[in-house]
This record gives C-alpha cells, sequence and structure tokens, in this order.
C-alpha cells in the first residue's frame, strides 16, 4: 500500500482531536486543518462539488488524497450543539437565516435528492422498529409520525445543504463565517434545513425566519422536527450516540405532544 504522505502545514502537529468517527467516516482535526476520511467517496464528491457551488461561506480546501479530505479551519465557533443551550447572539441566529435564503435562491446543483414519496417507506420502518424493540412508547411515535405528515407534501426544490446542524454553522460575534459538512448536499426542501437548523432550539426559531424571510411554514417545521427525530434514533444508538441525552431527539418528540 502506497502511504500518504502528509503535508508540511499540518507535518509539525503534534495534538489530534478526534472530532467525530464512526464505521462510514470520521473527522480528525489536527492544528487548524480538519481531516475528513471517508469509505465512501460519492459523499465527498459531493461535499466538494457542493462547496464549489454554495454562495455562502465555506471553509477552504487544502488537499484531497481519497480518501482523505483536508479543510481549513473557519473562524469563530458553531452557533451551537444539539442539547445545550446557544450562547449565539439572536443576531447571529437571524445572519444564519439570511445565509440560508441565499443558498436556497442559487441555481440547483445538478444531482436530485429524496421527494416525500421516497421518504415515507423509511420513517415507517423507523417507526416500527422503535415500537417494536420498546425503545419509545408507541404513544409517542404514533403521534409525532401524524405530525411528521405535514412535511410529506410536495415542494419546489431548492438548492439545500441536507444537514444544516447547528454544529455545521460557524459566526464570528453576528457575522456567520463558514457553513461545513456538505456531504448531503442536494435539490431539497427549503423547509427542511431550516427544521435541522432550529432542531432543539425553537427558542431561536424566530430570529431564523426573521433573517430568512418570508415563505416559512411554522407547522411544516414542527412536522419536521419530528421526522427528523423519528428518523434518527436508531442511528444515533447503533453509532454510539445518545437521543436520550436531555434537548435532543427524544426530548424533541416529547414536546410535540
Amino acid at each position: 500500500m502506497t502511504p500518504v504522505v502528509v503535508p508540511a502545514i499540518i507535518a509539525d502537529v503534534k495534538k489530534v482531536e478526534v472530532v467525530v468517527a464512526h464505521h462510514q467516516c470520521a473527522t480528525l482535526r489536527v492544528g487548524d486543518v480538519f481531516l475528513k476520511i471517508d469509505a465512501d467517496q460519492t459523499r465527498t464528491d459531493v461535499e466538494v462539488e457542493a462547496m464549489a457551488r454554495a454562495p455562502i461561506p465555506t471553509p477552504e480546501i487544502l488537499w484531497r488524497k481519497p480518501p482523505v479530505l483536508a479543510l481549513a479551519a473557519l473562524p469563530g465557533k458553531a452557533l451551537g450543539r444539539l442539547g445545550e443551550p446557544s450562547a449565539a447572539s439572536p443576531a447571529a441566529w437571524a445572519a444564519a437565516g439570511a445565509a440560508v435564503r441565499k443558498l436556497h435562491d442559487a441555481p440547483l446543483p445538478p444531482w436530485p435528492g429524496r421527494t416525500a414519496g421516497e421518504i415515507a417507506p423509511g420513517l415507517d420502518r423507523e417507526c416500527e422498529w422503535l415500537v417494536a424493540n420498546d425503545v419509545l412508547p408507541a404513544g409517542l411515535v404514533t403521534r409525532n409520525r401524524q405530525v411528521a405528515e405535514a412535511a410529506l407534501r410536495p415542494w419546489t426544490p431548492v438548492f439545500t445543504h441536507g444537514d444544516l446542524q447547528i454544529s455545521h454553522v460557524f459566526a464570528d460575534g453576528d457575522q456567520i463565517t463558514g457553513v461545513i459538512d456538505w456531504s448531503e448536499a442536494s435539490r431539497g426542501d427549503a423547509l427542511h434545513d431550516l427544521a435541522i437548523l432550529t432542531l432543539g432550539h425553537e427558542g431561536h426559531l424566530a430570529d431564523v425566519v426573521a433573517g430568512y424571510g418570508t415563505g416559512v411554514d411554522l407547522d411544516v417545521i414542527r412536522a419536521w422536527w419530528s421526522l427528523r427525530s423519528l428518523m434518527a434514533i436508531r442511528w444515533l444508538v447503533e453509532h454510539g450516540f445518545d437521543p436520550f441525552l436531555p434537548g435532543c431527539e427524544v426530548d424533541v418528540l416529547r414536546s410535540q405532544m
């Protein structure tokens, strides 16, 4: 096997931080460089192409040597994390909404995304699994499946990030400095992006909407909160994450009751 030659830009750094790691991919931080290692290079292809097309700030690509993609760290810090209060200002949240609007107004990427009809069977499978394995009470799952139905309607596709968690949006003061993790970018539902950005942070939804502008159906936002949480729990459990932590996916589902 040919060894990977580490560029001099990170060769002298001694500390390696594991940002996230599971059997599909891993992200390491080495100084001011993030190394994304992905077994599926099609996801990396999408990420690179999406960042090139996005009209909002994204990390600088330093180099790519499959299966590794090296990205420069963004200035500032993430808006927050799921399950923790956000220290970002209302103005920063509004700026995030404005950045998302700019993305959604951009030309569509050439590759498609999933339709409501393609999402629904997977949602039903996850709901059945949650109940059959006694992960969640049947009433909680049934109620959130009903709420989620509002998201499964036809939508006009826009350029979506696809996984716009608050930990993927960086700000310095009240200014957005960039958005990371574009491997799920596609043509999709604009309200899905807004829902993922505000998942578990309902108190900042008004700020985001103020920055985003018109065309926001709050019932559909809430529907996506339920849908995302129902579909994420099995994956999170199987990959060593805890959706039962305060403020995380299970609490989001309970809040919908």
